[in-house]
């Protein structure tokens, strides 16, 4: 019964530490104004980030090329409203953000 009640105990707390990895990403995804032009499951201004993490599925490359595009900005490759540069987000959060939502 304790190896059954310590199991019960780690997965618990390791969904719950799942749920404040994602709770801190979409809250990074707030606080850089992401959320103006994204969406999760749905196009606002940009693509929705599941489509962005459909499209680049399997892409060993994406995170790094994504880190880039959004810190350098872009268009042509969701239509013709361009990305603006996000130069002063730090390096740690633009990976922590591309890699959530190419997690999705």
């Amino acid at each position: 019964m304790r190896g059954r009640i310590i199991f019960v105990t780690a997965f618990i707390a390791a969904g719950a530490g799942s749920a404040g990895v994602v709770q801190a990403n979409e809250a990074m995804l707030k606080k850089y104004n992401c959320t103006a032009c994204h969406a999760i499951d749905k196009k606002l201004v940009g693509p929705a980030y599941k489509e962005v993490a459909k499209k680049y599925k399997g892409n060993k490359d994406a995170a790094a090329m994504l880190v880039q595009k959004v810190k350098k900005g872009g268009q042509g490759v969701w239509g013709p409203i361009p990305m603006p540069p996000n130069p002063v987000v730090p390096d740690a959060d633009l990976k922590a953000m591309v890699d959530y939502i190419l997690s999705l």
